[in-house]
């Protein structure tokens, strides 16, 4: 069970590298959520939503390779591999998504959606419940 002391001790080991990443993460998430939102807005009849909702596609797209960055600088710096290789499975994930709406491929285009704001999430709440600080180099 995590404590508020527990929290407040894995915020204060954090580094300013890792809260690059939380902050990325953090508006990954809130350009996600808007998606579907756009998309229902759309299919109420409304066709500014599809406008919308490309829009955003565009922005979570860009936010997402920027948080490919700002993880390889988590492992680089920090030495945490986990937050790259999730942050590639949610980039590939959005990559695909991205390409079968362009292409109207619906049948995988919303599933792949729901996919990936839950993964999203996840991320989201993984990285800030785990400290990042420094890992000293291990001897080959």
């Amino acid at each position: 069970m995590v404590t508020v002391a527990d929290s407040l001790d894995a915020a204060h080991r954090t580094t300013p590298t890792g809260w690059t990443l939380r902050a990325v993460v953090s508006a990954h998430v809130v350009a996600i959520v808007g998606q579907p939102v756009f998309a229902g807005v759309y299919l109420t009849g409304d066709y500014d939503g599809l406008r919308w909702h490309a829009i955003g596609a565009d922005v979570v797209t860009s936010i997402g390779y920027l948080q490919v960055i700002a993880a390889i600088m988590v492992w680089v710096r920090l030495r945490h591999l986990w937050p790259f290789l999730a942050t590639m499975a949610v980039v590939a994930a959005e990559t695909v998504q991205y390409f079968a709406g362009l292409d109207g491929a619906l049948w995988l285009h919303l599933p792949l959606g729901v996919m990936t704001i839950a993964e999203l999430v996840v991320l989201f709440i993984a990285v800030w419940r785990q400290p990042f600080s420094r890992r000293e180099a291990r001897d080959a």
